[in-house]
């Protein structure tokens, strides 16, 4: 089949490379253009666009999709369809509607829970049971479109937003040339969505970064989970917000208020059980082992921490 691609980040990587080896034919990319990031605010191409560049591939950039003249440009590939993975654009009717069997999504989550912008990150910080991939027939709605392949795995107990991207992104090229096969035989089956269950994965904010000890050590452990390796869940020590890289729930029984330290080595009551802090740190510095932070930082048994920043 003749197809597009849309796609940006590191996600959408393992997918454009298998559509590269297979049998079909990527006659464009669309993407994201080059960005300032990192430290030094460098212009930086996205990894998508140096796998389509490095492979010969016409690449575009269109700040918007709204305008007719990039419609037209669009409609004139004569696409069989448009594949998209966290292409980040929202795409008018007109795109759509343009290659004959319409645009395909790769969602990182079993839809119709977490819809939306952050899905795998609001699945560990929920403490779901199971993750997966669906494949999607794109309509106008936010990601509301029929299922057309499903993947699905139970939640590993150390999962966190950093280990689960690249599997995910796996499973993600592999369910998306099943389904390209069977819309390419006619024999993909269409799955409506169904209307309970829908949750939303929005955006994360500042306001999920802190640590509240008044929550489930349970939960807080979730929290670290999700928000590794970026943009990492945060607690405050005196004037200090100190980032947490790693932490274990333990269910212990304790009468302190929640935000006590312990013991000397940063078990902090919760609500219910208390959190170890694994990892950690302060800003400037890097991520050391609590041991080691705790040598030149030391956070004593019976320090009250508070929640809010």
């Amino acid at each position: 089949m003749r197809l597009i691609f849309m796609g940006t980040p590191d996600f959408a990587v393992p997918a454009l490379a298998t559509l590269i080896g297979s049998q079909h034919q990527v006659v464009a990319v669309y993407t994201q253009p080059p960005r300032p990031a990192g430290r030094g605010q460098q212009v930086q191409k996205p990894p998508v666009m140096l796998l389509a560049e490095k492979h010969g591939l016409e690449v575009r950039t269109p700040i918007s999709l709204k305008d007719p003249a990039e419609q037209a440009a669009f409609t004139a590939l004569n696409a069989d369809a448009a594949v998209v993975a966290a292409y980040g654009m929202l795409l008018p009717q007109p795109i759509l509607d343009a290659p004959r069997f319409g645009c395909v999504n790769i969602h990182p989550s079993l839809l119709p829970r977490w819809r939306g912008a952050a899905p795998i990150q609001r699945a560990l910080l929920a403490g779901d049971a199971e993750t997966g991939v669906c494949i999607m027939q794109m309509d106008a709605g936010l990601d509301t479109g029929a299922v057309l392949m499903r993947g699905s795995f139970a939640m590993p107990p150390d999962a966190t937003t950093g280990r689960l991207f690249p599997v995910l992104a796996d499973m993600g090229a592999k369910l998306l040339m099943m389904t390209l096969d069977r819309i390419a035989e006619g024999t993909v089956i269409k799955t409506p969505q169904p209307a309970e269950g829908v949750t939303y994965a929005k955006k994360l904010t500042r306001e999920d970064y802190p640590l509240n000890w008044h929550h489930t050590a349970r939960m807080l452990d979730f929290q670290v989970r999700g928000l590794h390796p970026s943009p990492l869940a945060t607690m405050i020590f005196g004037d200090t917000i100190l980032k947490i890289h790693a932490a274990r729930a333990e269910h212990i029984a304790h009468d302190q208020p929640p935000g006590t330290v312990l013991d000397n080595k940063l078990l902090i009551a919760c609500k219910e059980g208390a959190l170890r802090i694994l990892a950690l740190q302060k800003p400037g510095g890097k991520a050391l082992a609590a041991a080691d932070f705790l040598r030149g930082f030391p956070i004593p048994e019976g320090t009250q921490l508070i929640t809010h920043h």
